[in-house]
């Protein structure tokens, strides 16, 4: 898809805001089957615009509803909520909120273990899940600036950090395909302005306590997973991925040629994995 149809499927995301428990959560809605919906979380730090290059092929397949996640892109911010578990019950809520029936979560990065969550407590409100590209494995699997915010005693050696001028370098080197639009990388930037980077690493710095809690509850998952983990991933390595792979008792596991925004740079081969899975592949999920 060239960068024309890429800016030109930003119109057809239908940005609008609306609340789940006073909560204030930015989303972008196509028109599409009401019987197969799709929930898409952002990944970080992105927004709801990281599914810009796959929305139109997508939504030739069913009803998209793409969200920015608490705290993330430009929905309003609750801190109790950053965290996987809390994150998990909140998905669960807006699907009841929001009337989705029994959607399919597309959950790369941080909202893959929210999804597992999710999936754990309530599996009767979701239809599958197709995640990867996030931290899973327990003990952490994690890498460089991920590893460093995990790590960090606390968060204020990061506040004096202008992680503006950080963010536009990471926008402007780490994709290797894609070319980020501008409207795109300007939603990044203005989704993580003054303190709301520093203060999304919460979520991430909760997975040392939220992660083995996760971990006991997999084998008991039963809904159908899709797996799609990075080969060259720095942050979340693919080993997150065959984790949960050799603990999900109804998972497959696809691995892509691309580093860690593979959900944007390897776009074609992300929405057509995506696509036959909703379109049948959940239903016989044959281990690898």
């Amino acid at each position: 898809m060239n960068l024309a149809s890429r800016l030109a499927s930003s119109e057809s995301m239908q940005i609008q805001f609306r609340t789940v428990d006073g909560i204030t959560i930015r989303y972008a809605e196509s028109d599409g089957r009401p019987d197969q919906p799709i929930l898409l979380t952002n990944p970080w730090p992105e927004s709801l615009y990281a599914f810009l290059p796959m929305w139109q092929s997508l939504a030739t397949h069913a009803r998209l509803v793409a969200i920015d996640l608490p705290g993330f892109g430009q929905s309003e911010r609750r801190v109790d909520l950053f965290s996987p578990q809390a994150m998990g019950e909140f998905l669960i809520q807006l699907i009841e909120e929001w009337g989705l029936q029994t959607p399919h979560i597309v959950g790369p990065d941080v909202g893959a273990a929210a999804a597992l969550f999710a999936a754990a407590r309530r599996p009767d409100k979701v239809r599958s899940l197709i995640i990867g590209g996030g931290a899973a494995a327990y003990p952490l699997q994690v890498g460089g600036v991920l590893k460093d915010f995990i790590e960090a005693p606390d968060l204020e050696a990061f506040r004096a950090v202008d992680f503006q001028s950080t963010l536009r370098q990471v926008f402007d080197t780490s994709y290797e395909q894609y070319q980020l639009p501008a409207q795109a990388r300007e939603d990044y930037l203005t989704s993580y302005a003054g303190d709301r980077f520093v203060e999304s690493m919460r979520y991430a710095r909760s997975y040392p306590q939220e992660l083995p809690i996760l971990g006991d509850l997999l084998s008991a998952i039963q809904t159908p997973v899709q797996l799609i983990y990075a080969q060259r991933d720095p942050l979340a390595p693919p080993v997150n991925g065959e984790y949960l792979h050799a603990r999900l008792p109804n998972s497959k596991l696809a691995s892509l040629d691309a580093a860690h925004f593979a959900w944007e740079d390897a776009a074609d081969q992300y929405a057509a994995l995506i696509s036959s899975w909703v379109e049948g592949g959940y239903q016989r999920p044959e281990r690898e």
